[in-house]
């Protein structure tokens, strides 16, 4: 095999490579753009301009749906590979791996069935391509994409926007940089009116990536040629024009051979008084020939952008494959140092997120600056101590007797009740907490990424956190509320001590005490005592729930989240030690086509630099 052959198969396995393992139409950027950089022949015609019969030309067989109106309703990736003399010529879909076609009516078939399981039995197009590879001795090695034909109305059963829909499709062939237009033009027609020309034109301005090729130059009026289009007078391109005698439509009915097909081409081109002198530049052999040494050329080319491409895929595919993981051990004790390893590579992370290498800690802070006094501020003290439930208390805890001087069991009761409101805003502190450290165990769980092979595992770590935190919850709760009991267990003696105080101050007034006792004046002094003792310990309670809530939770899930976890795991046996290392099967596909591709990748490398050696 010649270089130049070594060098086009090559890309052509490439091609191939990309679009087995998904790379093709709709898989990841990098991966397509080595497709994208790889250059393709994109076959561009208008309806019945003969272009069908061109590919079946260059591949020597006839394997391409025939009809009415438009009949390639889907791209058709034809990927030819040169085999060695004597092999047996068959084809391959990538929808039907693994199944070899030896009979090329079954491929037409198969084209026809595969655009109809997208489209339907209908005139509809798609932009889904179809991939077809064909090995046999008698082809070049080339990529082609055949696309739909170009047309100009639309026809009934066919939507309106058809004939924009299809010249789209075809643009984004045509107009990436890396691809080669063949315009395929009948002769029978002014080149003028060619779709395919006018739309080469657009994109390719300078011509230097479109070849024409003009169809039916047998079916031309008699006495006219297509001289002036053929050596470029009438419409210049950078690469020579090349004509192509199609087999005749009574010729295909008697299904003959295209081998016997080519042969007559040859001669009609060497005993045709018209073209005679061109004859060794024309037919649909030279045609494939040229493409195959043109193609040599851009791909030597783009041999250093290629390279690099597929450098930085390598790069990528390690480095996907260092954070997918490597195969597993089989040992217990492996085992086990991994999911320890795991383990500690999420608790680092947890700790990263409380003491604010990343976000989410500050929430915690959030829940005492802010919601702690809110919630405080409007504890409903005001309608507590109201005069008016004041005096109800007071009365009720005197009985009988009125109290003398102070109302001491009234005093008790009114603050009694009053903090029995901060067990509110404690315990909301706390499932406050709570709810920002579960979110934060999630957080952490999704950062770690070598926890993502292992859902199981994940799953039992997040489940052992988070029954921790309920602990820490727990007790968190019985301190804080311990808190809010200690400050109602026992009322600071200096606050009653000023109290007689006061009311020594009124006896010095003695019509007006009397009266004092028992009217609005003497109520509202009371409710403001008592207030005031309140503030104070709501300012106390401030400071000290934070304390507790940090102590009995934060510092608890910083220290101790997974001990039970490290106790549970350290009994486990070697069976349950893999059954929580069992991968997720995506993951583990995943994988799996990254080390395809970087095999893939890596041997194209080998190959491109081998090849590029031997020039």
């Amino acid at each position: 095999m010649t270089t130049m052959e070594s060098l086009i198969g090559l890309v052509n396995r490439i091609q191939r490579a990309c679009t087995v393992l998904g790379d093709y139409g709709g898989g990841d950027s990098t991966f397509s753009s080595l497709w994208e950089a790889l250059p393709t022949v994109a076959v561009v015609g208008g309806q019945s301009s003969g272009k069908s019969s061109v590919l079946e030309s260059i591949v020597g067989r006839d394997f391409l749906p025939r009809g009415s109106g438009i009949v390639t309703r889907r791209p058709l990736v034809l990927q030819l590979h040169k085999t060695e003399d004597g092999s047996q010529e068959y084809a391959e879909f990538l929808h039907l791996p693994r199944r070899k076609f030896t009979d090329f009516a079954q491929v037409r078939k198969e084209i026809s069935d595969e655009t109809d399981r997208v489209t339907g039995k209908t005139k509809q197009i798609s932009p889904i391509p179809i991939h077809l590879s064909i090995y046999s001795p008698n082809v070049v090695n080339l990529t082609l994409i055949d696309l739909p034909g170009l047309t100009k109305v639309a026809v009934e059963g066919q939507a309106e926007t058809i004939v924009q829909d299809i010249e789209n499709m075809v643009r984004s062939y045509v107009e990436k940089p890396n691809s080669i237009i063949l315009a395929i033009s009948p002769a029978n027609q002014d080149i003028a009116t060619s779709d395919a020309i006018k739309l080469a034109r657009e994109v390719d301005p300078t011509g230097e990536r479109t070849f024409g090729v003009l169809t039916k130059l047998d079916l031309m009026d008699k006495g006219t040629n297509a001289l002036d289009v053929l050596e470029g007078r009438s419409y210049r391109l950078q690469h020579p024009w090349v004509g192509i005698v199609n087999r005749s439509q009574a010729d295909i009915n008697r299904n003959v051979d295209m081998i016997v097909a080519r042969r007559k081409e040859r001669e009609y081109f060497a005993t045709s008084p018209d073209y005679g002198h061109l004859s060794s530049k024309m037919g649909s052999e030279y045609l494939a020939k040229l493409l195959s040494k043109h193609l040599e050329s851009v791909i030597r080319a783009r041999i250093p952008s290629i390279t690099s491409l597929i450098n930085k895929s390598v790069e990528e595919l390690e480095s996907e494959m260092d954070h997918l993981g490597r195969p597993i051990a089989v040992d217990a004790g492996a085992q086990l140092y991994l999911i320890l390893e795991l383990c500690r590579a999420f608790d680092r992370i947890f700790k990263e997120h409380l003491d604010g290498g990343r976000p989410g800690g500050d929430r915690i802070y959030g829940v005492f600056d802010n919601q702690l006094p809110a919630a405080l501020r409007k504890l409903p003290f005001d309608r507590h101590l109201s005069i008016q439930n004041v005096r109800k208390v007071v009365s009720e805890a005197d009985g009988y007797q009125p109290h003398l001087i102070a109302p001491e069991q009234g005093y008790r009761r009114l603050i009694e009740g009053s903090l029995n409101f901060f067990r509110g805003p404690a315990e909301a502190s706390v499932d406050a907490v709570h709810f920002v450290l579960k979110e934060l165990v999630r957080k952490s769980l999704g950062e770690t990424q070598e926890l993502k092979r292992f859902p199981t595992l994940q799953a039992e770590i997040a489940a052992a956190a988070n029954a921790s935190l309920e602990r820490f919850r727990d007790e968190s709760k019985k301190s804080v509320l311990r808190l809010v009991d200690m400050e109602s267990s026992y009322v600071t003696v200096d606050f009653f001590r000023r109290l007689p105080q006061e009311v020594e101050k009124g006896v010095n007034n003695p019509p007006s005490s009397n009266v004092d006792r028992y009217a609005e004046g003497h109520f509202r002094r009371i409710g403001s005592n008592v207030s005031s003792y309140v503030g104070m310990v709501a300012e106390t309670l401030r400071n000290t729930i934070p304390k507790a809530v940090v102590y009995c939770q934060v510092r608890e899930a910083k220290l101790s989240l997974l001990n039970y976890f490290y106790t549970q795991i350290g009994q486990k046996e070697g069976k349950q030690l893999a059954e929580l290392l069992d991968e997720d099967p995506a993951l583990m596909e995943r994988r799996l086509q990254c080390a395809k591709r970087l095999e893939l990748y890596k041997a194209a490398r080998d190959e491109i630099d081998s090849v590029s050696w031997a020039r």
